[in-house]
């Protein structure tokens, strides 16, 4: 297919930067962490406070291999890395674009992740666990990784672009 699937950690740019490029190329534009507020009818912090991480997942999961589409960018959630079969379907669906920031800058953008809605399984408590765990899932499913530390989300879009091969 001819989706241009973007994975990486909260706050990376994946909705933001995925909004303009859809639009840069004249894709459509899908943010799974917004269908998944719209179908359980609550935010995301909520359901993970109420269902616990693992009941999330499942959801995320759900939505996830639910997704059908042509000439999208799709934004996923920063956990879908955690489920095999959800990224066995999206790398279905297009390229998986991992956009790659530093555990640093993550730490800089990335405030009040209770409130946001982010993951936490196991022991992991904490934003320099949590990059040390996903990390490494998210190169193992990356078609493509897109180094993203120190660009605007113009210059992280027009990065994009040409990485995902659109030249423009």
């Amino acid at each position: 297919m001819d989706n241009l699937i973007l994975i990486g950690m909260p706050s990376a740019g994946k909705s933001t930067s995925g909004v303009l490029l859809a639009k840069r190329i004249g894709y459509g534009f899908i943010d799974c962490d917004l269908i998944i507020q719209n179908e359980e009818r609550a935010l995301l912090a909520d359901l993970i406070r109420e269902r616990g991480p693992e009941g999330f997942l499942a959801i995320e999961e759900r939505v996830s291999i639910g997704l059908y589409a042509s000439r999208c960018v799709i934004a996923t959630g920063g956990s879908v890395c955690y489920s095999e079969k959800a990224m066995e379907h999206l790398k279905t669906l297009g390229k998986i674009i991992y956009l790659e920031v530093s555990e640093k800058e993550i730490m800089r953008r990335l405030h009040g992740f209770e409130r946001r809605g982010v993951v936490m399984r196991g022991n992991v408590t904490t934003i320099p666990q949590l990059y040390a765990e996903r990390v490494p899932l998210y190169e193992k499913y990356a078609d493509i990784i897109v180094d993203c530390n120190g660009q605007s989300i113009d210059e992280t879009v027009e990065t994009l672009t040409a990485a995902s091969g659109f030249d423009l």
